[in-house]
């Protein structure tokens, strides 16, 4: 199992260093999250790709953390009853796609909640590619999320694609 290769997770790590803003969203996802945890009576919380552990900043209790590309969080996570992956599908390389949602369906308790943007990212990594290596439309990543998990709920917003999924059994 492949989560991400070491040339890119170089590029993540610098893209960290070079840009403050960079895994600095998951403050936005703050009150969706306390509401699926208010929904299904936990605190356990996992932030997969938490970027600089913002999301865990503005919650009222400690969640996990995982990023490969940061120091702090690179350890391997813990499932979690409540799987958060916002702003990090997208910049999965095309070759480890199929490994890290494996690894998200292995962390999946009960719910995960992924907001998937769709076209191009603002940022640029250091070699100069888009920071979004995958830019496909809502209905491909539906396919992709149906192929491991029921799909609960799904809304896209613009260009985020936010999708609510349960394990399959």
């Amino acid at each position: 199992m492949s989560l991400v290769s070491n040339g890119y997770l170089d590029q993540l790590k610098e893209l960290h260093v070079q840009r403050a803003d960079f895994g600095k969203g998951g403050n936005m996802w703050a009150h969706a999250v306390m509401r699926l945890c208010a929904l299904l009576e936990t605190e356990d919380v996992l932030d997969y790709g938490c970027g600089k552990g913002e999301l865990n900043l503005h919650m009222p209790y400690e969640i996990k953390c995982y990023d490969p590309a940061v120091h702090k969080y690179r350890h391997e996570p813990n499932p979690a009853d409540i799987v958060v992956s916002t702003d990090v599908l997208e910049h999965i390389e095309p070759d480890c796609l199929s490994d890290v949602l494996f690894d998200l369906k292995r962390c999946v308790k009960k719910l995960g909640l992924f907001a998937i943007h769709t076209g191009p990212a603002l940022k640029y990594l250091p070699d100069g590619r888009n920071a979004h290596l995958i830019q496909e439309e809502p209905e491909w990543w539906d396919q992709k999320l149906a192929e491991l998990f029921k799909i609960r709920d799904k809304e896209t917003m613009g260009s985020t694609h936010v999708v609510t999924v349960e394990p399959k059994a």
